[in-house]
């Protein structure tokens, strides 16, 4: 890595690249709130169900413009893609969102995906330790197994990460007392827990439903609901054209008729999830069941959680300082409906 005197400096190459994106972005969407094309990026993963649900039930075609949805595997993806000025709507985690906002980017979330939709999981052995030393029971692990309690989750930064620091932050639990593996992608959560590889999680469906339902140690310990109230996920990130067009208030319309269908529809919305993000259909459905399925779309369901997340977001470098809800949210949208 070259020392910083040798690069220009962050603040002044993504002012740069603002400029760029936001031409770009606005040969994408038109100008003066004319939009042809619409290019969705999307993750295949449960907090994106409202898009799979769009695209496999017709509701996309009541957008007046041509959408063309894209599959990104991960954050910094689509964060990349945006800044190209290659996406008008992102549907993927809260803190990319913020990460974009933070690049003066012209972007804004108009909208949640979904709330609370995480777990801490946990062996049973700290499950039966919790009972009688609560938070201690890291150091009690640790006497009895002689190395310390492992966690496996996302990247740090991720939500999942963010969530699983702040309860133990919440719980007075230093980091330092606990190992952080970070792995990429649920299935490989997945893999790690059925061989024993970590000790718990920080995870999004489908993981804690299938390792409740299978022969592991490790299952679900606490809820998002009970370590966050607001938990915010996956979120709808939307351009600066976009949301100066009719477009925005009509592709929102479908993502409330997407989560009114979620909720209304599970044995079909199980067999999209299946068609969609790979999660067997019966599985799906007991998901779709659980705690952790809390699909919305109003974004003011999530603002104690993004609060949270930006000073997170902040503390971990990921974005200069932290966002305010003004930055990161734009209600207008949502409103029109």
């Amino acid at each position: 890595m070259e020392p910083d005197g040798g690069r220009l400096s962050r603040r002044t190459y993504l002012h740069g690249a603002s400029v760029a994106a936001a031409a770009s972005i606005a040969g994408c969407a038109g100008i003066g709130g004319e939009t042809d094309d619409l290019t969705v990026a999307y993750m295949p993963i449960f907090p994106d169900l409202q898009y799979f649900v769009m695209e496999s039930e017709g509701y996309l075609d009541a957008v007046d413009a041509t959408v063309n949805g894209r599959e990104f595997t991960d954050g910094p993806a689509i964060i990349q893609a945006y800044g190209g000025g290659e996406i008008d709507i992102a549907m993927f985690g809260i803190v990319p969102s913020m990460i974009v906002i933070d690049r003066d980017l012209p972007a804004k979330v108009t909208a949640a995906n979904i709330v609370e939709p995480m777990a801490i999981l946990a062996h049973e052995d700290l499950r039966s330790l919790w009972a009688d030393h609560g938070p201690d029971a890291f150091s009690a692990w640790q006497e009895q197994t002689g190395r310390p309690f492992r966690f496996g989750t996302f990247p740090q930064g991720s939500v999942p990460d963010v969530l699983l620091r702040y309860w133990l932050e919440q719980e007075g639990v230093s980091t330092e007392a606990v190992e952080i593996v970070e792995i990429g992608g649920a299935n490989a959560v997945w893999q790690a827990i059925a061989n024993g590889e970590v000790d718990g999680s920080s995870i999004m469906e489908p993981v804690p439903t299938r390792a409740d339902v299978a022969d592991v140690s490790v299952g679900t310990f606490r809820t998002a609901a009970e370590v966050m109230p607001g938990q915010p996920a996956a979120v709808t990130l939307m351009s600066d054209e976009v949301r100066s067009s009719p477009v925005a208030a009509q592709f929102l319309e479908q993502h409330v008729r997407a989560t009114e269908f979620i909720g209304k529809n599970p044995d079909r919305t199980a067999t999209i999830v299946e068609e969609g993000i790979g999660m067997s259909a019966d599985l799906a459905r007991q998901a779709l069941e659980g705690p952790l399925s809390n699909f919305v779309t109003d974004p003011r369901s999530i603002e104690s959680g993004a609060e949270i997340f930006s000073r997170f977001a902040a503390q971990n470098g990921q974005i200069d300082s932290e966002l305010s809800l003004d930055q990161i949210f734009d209600y207008s949208v949502y409103k029109e409906l």
